[in-house]
């Protein structure tokens, strides 16, 4: 079976906002209650798809949740109706009215976990929502996420979708940014990164930031995605505590590569001796120093929160934050990986300001999904971008969302009600029928 690597960017929601909601997120913290830009960031985060698509790879997109999300205000006690919620909410509870106008849904690397049809026992491509339990302002979405899911995946002979993880601390789930798909031509191995382990309290945890992925989590997606191919190793609980909140601002991987700094794992020696055993020679791991890239650095620039792409003839190119094309380090590195005997040919430099400094690089927007070709003409087509549907989702972007927007903002009953049209006449452009609650 021949696989391709198709892309699902989330579309920027309108209620793109800096409110530093996100603990253990240096970047969402460092600009928390700045003037941010939804109209410029849904468009970078299009022209980051639209370049994607041009380099010749599958592209798709997940369209953003309904936010401000009143219903969520009505259920913790608020009372009246869209407007009164919102303006009694702004009024005592500010910082939990941002956190139910977020538009967090847009970093689809933690929508879900996938397993393609060839490595599950039962042929078909596994979904499982991550839970979120770790932030509130994320907890919210996965019942929501999940039904977009089954509507853009919807053929339940070729799709299997799961219901999320029980929302708790032993299944804290954070979705495909802790899960990585290596393969060579004769194996495959599924790269399960873990935070912590619940259930042995005297295992090695982070102690400033939290870690959001458990060890029981990963097993338990594994189990009912019938893998038989996965391994779990533990993220070294130093780096979160430096800033490094999911493994995928630590290390990239796909096909034979995978990139990592070298603290990125507890022993990260013996992960790499782990994976080798398993893929063979082919396996190629790139590892970064810490002389060559500290950290911070790495936490800053986002370097390892870039697309790697595999071509056809096996050849790579990484999208990379514009955020590193000036810093000298990170230069070095991306030379070294593209003049060496390696499979990076190119290393390409997006523009995803608005997303970066609300903490998700390039990798944080897209979820992978490996697809069949009989499987990839199953995708509902409103969701695949063609360069006709590009230019409709540019027209839209310009005609609703606001250009500016500042906390106060989000207590306007003009956003919510601009939102709702938004999204009415995105559904209606994709013809999907409803997929909003507020649409039934």
């Amino acid at each position: 079976m021949t696989l391709r690597e198709m892309n699902f960017d989330g579309l920027i929601g309108p209620t793109h906002n800096y409110a530093g909601l996100s603990f253990g997120n240096v970047a969402s913290k460092s600009h928390g209650g700045q003037e941010s830009h939804p109209r410029a960031a849904a468009l970078q985060g299009l022209e980051k798809m639209k370049a994607v698509a041009a380099m010749g790879f599958d592209q798709g997109f997940i369209p953003p949740l309904a936010r401000p999300e009143a219903d969520v205000l009505r259920g913790l006690g608020f009372q009246g109706d869209d407007a009164a919620v919102l303006q009694d909410a702004s009024k005592n509870d500010p910082v939990l009215l941002a956190q139910v106008s977020s538009a967090s849904s847009m970093w689809t690397a933690n929508a879900a976990t996938v397993s393609p049809s060839c490595d599950t026992n039962d042929g078909r491509v596994h979904f499982t929502p991550a839970n979120l339990r770790a932030q509130f302002h994320r907890s919210i979405e996965p019942e929501d996420t999940g039904r977009i899911l089954s509507v853009i995946f919807a053929d339940p002979a070729r799709f299997k979708h799961h219901a999320p993880l029980p929302p708790c601390d032993q299944y804290g789930d954070e979705g495909a940014a802790n899960h990585t798909r290596l393969a060579t031509d004769a194996q495959r191995l599924h790269l399960f990164v873990y935070g912590v382990e619940s259930r042995r309290k005297e295992a090695p945890r982070p102690h400033r930031f939290p870690a959001r992925q458990t060890l029981e989590a990963s097993e338990a997606i594994a189990r009912r995605h019938g893998l038989d191919s996965a391994i779990f190793v533990q993220q070294n609980p130093d780096v979160i505590d430096q800033g490094v909140f999911h493994n995928d601002v630590i290390s990239v991987g796909t096909g034979r590569v995978l990139l990592y700094h070298e603290q990125a794992f507890v022993d990260s020696d013996r992960v790499i001796d782990m994976i080798q055993e398993r893929l063979g020679t082919s396996f190629v791991p790139l590892c970064v120093l810490g002389d060559e890239l500290s950290v911070q650095d790495c936490v800053s620039s986002y370097l390892f929160n870039s697309q790697l792409l595999e071509k056809p003839d096996g050849s790579m190119i990484l999208v990379a934050p514009s955020e590193g094309e000036q810093h000298e380090d990170v230069q070095a590195v991306c030379r070294r990986w593209c003049t060496e005997d390696t499979p990076i040919e190119d290393v390409v430099w997006m523009n995803v300001r608005e997303s970066m400094s609300n903490g998700g690089g390039p990798a944080c927007l897209r979820l992978r999904v490996p697809l069949a070709d009989e499987e990839r003409a199953a995708v509902h087509p409103g969701f695949i971008l063609t360069p006709e549907r590009a230019e409709q989702l540019e027209t839209w972007i310009n005609r609703w969302y606001p250009e500016s927007l500042l906390p106060d903002s989000l207590a306007d009953p003009q956003l919510l009600t601009n939102t709702r049209d938004a999204l009415d006449a995105l559904t209606s452009m994709l013809e999907t029928g409803p997929i909003y609650k507020f649409q039934q």
